[in-house]
């Protein structure tokens, strides 16, 4: 007897290669789903509107809210754009934000990942500040300027963890490192993102919705690069599988 995988969309991207549209997606995280979490992965395509975000919660039974090069245009937060704010998706930002809420209200699991984390804010009502290391007092949370792509995913600062949060359950610790390449970062936080991690200079890493009837649950940094080897990233997949695997045999 053949036994069905659970199927996970990856939200992708719209990009411009060689002056063609591409939708696309990270490897890493397609990566992450096969070797961490026994699933499918499958991107959706950034094609936008209600309709194809009805068909995902229909078909399948996660979701990954990806990372991406491209930042959340300011206008859905009720800011005017920038520079620092650029580049835009607004293809991907017209796909992402109904689905959020509809994942969020139907229970499918979901993990919202440095972009994914971003839109999850601005889609519950906060908002983002476009360069966080330009704040007085705060770090330098981009990419480390190496040319190593394994070096750039290395932990490199740590965060505090909510005492009695979800992460600080499971990781069973005050404290975590966590790798960091982006560059915007939580402004106005929404009321109903529960803080689950902060940076040492106040940066929000990481929140979970309250009151989501499902597992939804987001981070600044990229656990999905070292899915499996690194302590952090395996306890954060191993929960998300759980509740994907428990979801798909409802």
């Amino acid at each position: 007897m053949t036994v069905r995988l659970p199927l996970v969309g990856l939200i992708g991207d719209m990009r411009m290669l060689d002056g063609m549209p591409y939708h696309t997606v990270g490897d890493k995280y397609a990566r992450a789903v096969i070797q961490a979490m026994d699933a499918v992965p499958v991107l959706i395509p950034a094609l936008g509107g209600n309709e194809i975000g009805q068909h995902a919660l229909h078909n399948f039974d996660g979701l990954i809210f990806t990372g991406s090069l491209s930042n959340v245009h300011p206008s859905r937060y009720g800011a005017e754009p920038s520079q620092a704010a650029e580049p835009y998706d607004m293809d991907r930002d017209q796909l992402a934000f109904p689905l959020i809420d509809a994942a969020i209200n139907s229970g499918i699991p979901s993990l919202f990942i440095c972009r994914g984390f971003q839109e999850l804010n601005v889609a519950l009502g906060g908002s983002l500040v476009p360069e966080v290391h330009a704040l007085p007092g705060r770090m330098d949370h981009r990419r480390p300027k190496v040319p190593d792509i394994t070096a750039q995913y290395l932990p490199s600062h740590r965060v505090t963890l909510t005492p009695g949060g979800m992460l600080q359950t499971l990781l069973k610790s005050e404290t975590a490192m966590v790798n960091s390449l982006h560059y915007q970062a939580v402004d106005r936080r929404a009321a109903r993102l529960l803080v689950e991690a902060v940076a040492d200079d106040g940066t929000v890493e990481a929140g979970r919705v309250a009151e989501a009837p499902g597992f939804a649950l987001g981070m600044q940094w990229h656990p999905e690069y070292d899915a499996m080897g690194d302590a952090v990233s395996r306890q954060i997949f191993s929960a998300y599988r759980k509740a994907l695997h428990d979801f798909a045999c409802r």
